[in-house]
């Protein structure tokens, strides 16, 4: 990757990576989305409170920060298409690992197989977000992983409706009330039977990803020329912590990440415990929303909108529509009907639908922060590009204070939780993403470099 910021290929080479690139987010997307419906069901199969359920976003997620530097490692030594090759071989093995799981209803099988799963994402995403950031000019890499984006988020709203046809059908059987009324045994019996819906989709599903890993191994998809790395500044101790612009991309996407999540993955809960009779495919209504976000980065950057722009409107959206999930009326449905109700598409109320609304706010944060923390590294864009990943770690820790704050108190106010994470995101927008040095504190850690 050069200095330069230009194309490492001709136009054909760009077709063809994005082709292969969009198969690739939509798995990423197929896999990471099914959470928010696998939380509420494995809340039920193996009995727990919502700080547990949430345990299955830490395990997921903290694969990222666990497995990250790792797998630059292996990106150093393999390049980046066998790198997502073999990420897809760990996805496959993980998706196997959920037929045992399924089969004892144990969930600690669960978590582990969640995490393997998420190794071999990890890679993936080590991989594929460098590549599409220099596949093509800096300048519109927002917009190509836009559309990316859009096959992502596009898997998440086919997820949630394909769970709910497949696994939670007459879900009304395994209801609270239900299994209350059932002796020890029984609800044993019941939570059995509900688990043992995972395993024909989880074998299908290592299936696919193993054709998949086939088909991206044989494939003419170009790797990144070695030759694009020279005339780059001098490997020093300090590594990638001498970029702030890196530095604080990655808190950014900490925060960006952990609200994706919440907003994802607990609104099915969220919809639960108000009693919306549709809170198994409510992640679809974020991921519509998302959707929508894609859509308008994909058409509008780098023409009408720049990537700045672009964080700096996600931003302030995501602190309204903040304050909108927690203040909103948790009864009225005035808003959604405004909405959607048009389209026939079952209303929520008022908070829920500011919940699923940050997913417009949410849909450029990621496309703008990876080209703007990774603008200068030259080579140390590998190695930036594992910190950044590290930043998913979010999605592990912010849901599970969301939890916290749910059980504790009002599922609702908890949500407040996110106002924070939109101002990290704010200040990176108008000023984070600026910063070329660390000023005095840079300057000191240059003479102990030097000194060592």
């Amino acid at each position: 990757m050069n200095n330069n910021d230009q194309a490492t290929g001709s136009t054909k080479d760009v077709v063809v990576a994005m082709f292969f690139i969009s198969l690739l987010f939509f798995i990423l997307g197929f896999a990471t989305w099914l959470n928010g419906s696998l939380i509420p069901f494995l809340k039920i199969v193996c009995d727990l409170n919502n700080f547990q359920a949430l345990w299955v976003t830490f395990a997921f997620y903290i694969a990222y920060t666990v497995m990250a530097l790792p797998s630059a490692a292996i990106l150093s030594r393999t390049g980046y298409k066998n790198g997502m090759t073999l990420g897809l071989g760990i996805m496959a093995v993980g998706a196997l690992l959920f037929i045992p799981a399924a089969k004892t209803s144990y969930y600690a099988f669960f978590l582990l197989a969640l995490f393997t799963l998420a190794t071999g994402m990890t890679l993936m995403q080590t991989a594929i977000n460098p590549y599409i950031v220099c596949i093509g000019s800096r300048e519109s890499a927002a917009m190509r992983i836009s559309i990316m984006g859009l096959f992502n988020k596009g898997a998440g709203i086919v997820v949630p409706l394909v769970f709910s046809a497949l696994i939670l059908s007459g879900i009304e059987k395994y209801s609270d009330t239900a299994l209350a009324a059932l002796d020890h045994a029984g609800r044993l019996a019941l939570r059995s039977e509900l688990s043992s819906r995972l395993v024909y989709p989880y074998a299908i599903m290592a299936a696919g990803l193993l054709v998949v890993m086939f088909i991206v191994h044989f494939s003419s998809l170009p790797e990144l020329r070695a030759e694009e790395e020279k005339n780059q500044p001098e490997v020093t101790k300090w590594g990638v912590l001498q970029y702030p612009q890196l530095v604080l991309g990655a808190l950014s996407l900490f925060a960006y990440v952990g609200v994706e999540v919440i907003a994802g993955d607990t609104i099915g809960l969220y919809g639960r415990n108000l009693g919306v009779h549709n809170y198994t495919v409510l992640t679809s209504y974020t991921m519509s929303f998302m959707v929508i976000g894609y859509i308008l980065g994909a058409t509008t950057i780098p023409k009408l909108m720049t990537q700045k722009t672009a964080l700096l409107f996600s931003a302030v959206s995501g602190l309204l529509f903040t304050v909108g999930v927690a203040t909103s009326s948790a009864t009225d449905t005035g808003i959604a009907q405004a909405i959607v109700g048009w389209a026939g598409v079952p209303v929520v109320p008022n908070t829920v639908m500011f919940l699923a609304m940050l997913g417009l706010a949410n849909a450029l944060v990621w496309p703008s922060i990876w080209p703007l923390a990774l603008q200068g590294l030259g080579k140390y864009t590998a190695a930036g590009s594992a910190l950044l990943i590290m930043g998913i770690a979010g999605g592990a820790l912010l849901p599970m204070l969301y939890g916290k704050f749910s059980d504790a108190g009002n599922s609702q106010t908890a949500y407040w939780v996110m106002l924070p994470c939109y101002l990290m995101i704010f200040f990176y927008a108008v000023k984070g993403h600026k910063l070329r040095s660390w000023g005095a504190g840079q300057r000191r850690l240059e003479r102990v470099d030097q000194a060592g």
